[in-house]
């Protein structure tokens, strides 16, 4: 069974990457898809910020394709596979989902998450590994927390901005922990920082002072996490 890790890695990695492609595309959940209309999702990044999407598909790619043919069985790259064959599993059918149940999308997400995260914790250096995946985990984390978050307040359980406040703090805390582990892992934070951007777009027109300091916070927290863990005694 091992011996399939790397070829089945490649497989879904493509079949994640073709997966837009045959369901329409996604740019964030539609107000009209929740009983609670809200016009301004406030935890939701401008649309543009999933253009991401294409370099994350490209890096899997080819990630997976240098795997396959230089570490096939490497012990290394082997411990990474399975939770990310894992995610990209459900990332295959996961933009049906979204634009077809939210509810259903964000809990699926959260484990596409969590299975991104365990790969991350287990890749190797090789920056062909880490990097890639890096990125995919810190923007597919990113994505679940602002999917919980549309939710919540799209079902009314919380505000839009409470909502937003409560889970872009969580992003935060949850991304410091995640480099904290993985020191290394600078790509995970540049896909949590760019969806962090995304947000703070969304949120200048109309200004809204609260979000854009969580994510400045966020942000600058990223940031000193790197440095905080190279000074450790």
């Amino acid at each position: 069974m091992t011996r399939l890790l790397a070829p089945l890695t490649l497989l879904l990695s493509a079949s994640f990457a073709l997966s837009p492609m045959m369901s329409g595309g996604f740019a964030g959940f539609r107000s009209t898809q929740f009983p609670v209309v809200q016009a301004h999702a406030a935890v939701q990044p401008v649309g543009w910020a999933f253009a991401i999407w294409g370099p994350v598909f490209l890096g899997l790619l080819l990630s997976a394709g240098w795997g396959l043919l230089r570490h096939r069985r490497d012990p290394h790259w082997q411990a990474m596979r399975a939770p990310l064959i894992a995610s990209l599993g459900i990332g295959t059918v996961w933009i049906w989902a979204a634009n077809f149940q939210p509810l259903l999308a964000s809990v699926l997400i959260l484990f596409m998450a969590a299975s991104a995260i365990e790969a991350l914790l287990r890749a190797p250096r090789s920056r062909v590994a880490l990097w890639p995946v890096g990125l995919y985990a810190g923007w597919v984390t990113s994505v679940a927390c602002v999917a919980v978050g549309v939710v919540l307040g799209g079902y009314g359980v919380l505000g839009s901005q409470g909502a937003a406040l409560l889970l872009l703090s969580a992003l935060g805390g949850l991304a410091a922990v995640v480099l904290w582990q993985r020191p290394g892992g600078l790509a995970f934070a540049g896909g949590v920082a760019w969806a962090y951007a995304g947000v703070i777009v969304a949120n200048l027109d109309p200004l809204n002072p609260a979000v854009l300091m969580v994510c400045t916070a966020a942000l600058l927290l990223l940031a000193a996490v790197p440095v905080l863990r190279r000074v450790q005694p």
